[in-house]
């Protein structure tokens, strides 16, 4: 447990995104746990943002992770259809300033081009196999995703039977899961 949080670290969720046959979809659970407690069952960590060309989800601390969105949409603002370019400036951002450097959270975004992971470390990520996974449960989606997508799921299917999978598995996920889709290029 922290020192400054008597209830210990915040596990706020699990994200994954696929991009598969045309789509690109993006889903996360709604719980958030403070310690062993259950604060919120249905949070909405997916979203679109910028002009709804593009969809976000965050692991992490809620707060820092608005703030990170919020910074995402103005490098959108300043380099509009150029998410990679958005992206990596928001990850140098992160990085070195002195504020932003100290939020805890992680982010997968996406637009009908290119899926990307950020991070505080200055990483921005491409998946390898047009899966990616954030968060808690991350590993177990991220498995479960990975193993069907050889399958003849949709890219949404995928996506929902991988998020269940890991509800079943990780405690700081449930099965209350947002879903947002792009078509794809």
């Amino acid at each position: 447990m922290s020192e400054h949080n008597p209830f210990g670290t915040m596990h706020a969720t699990t994200i994954i995104t696929v991009r598969k046959d045309g789509m690109v979809v993006m889903a996360g659970d709604g719980q958030v746990s403070l310690g062993q407690t259950v604060m919120k069952g249905n949070a909405r960590k997916v979203r679109r943002i910028g002009k709804g060309n593009v969809i976000a989800g965050f692991a992490g601390a809620t707060a820092d992770a608005f703030t990170l969105l919020e910074r995402l949409e103005r490098k959108l603002e300043q380099y509009p259809d150029q998410l990679m370019r958005a992206a990596v400036e928001l990850a140098k951002d992160w990085r070195t300033d002195k504020y932003l450097r100290n939020l805890e959270a992680m982010m997968l975004v996406a637009d009908k081009d290119i899926t990307l992971a950020i991070t505080g470390n200055g990483d921005v990520l491409e998946p390898e196999h047009g899966v990616m996974a954030i968060g808690s449960g991350g590993n177990f989606a991220y498995s479960a995703a990975r193993a069907l997508m050889d399958s003849d799921r949709s890219a949404e299917d995928v996506a929902r039977k991988a998020m269940a999978i890991a509800a079943e598995i990780c405690v700081y996920t449930n099965d209350n899961v947002i879903v947002e889709t792009l078509d794809a290029a």
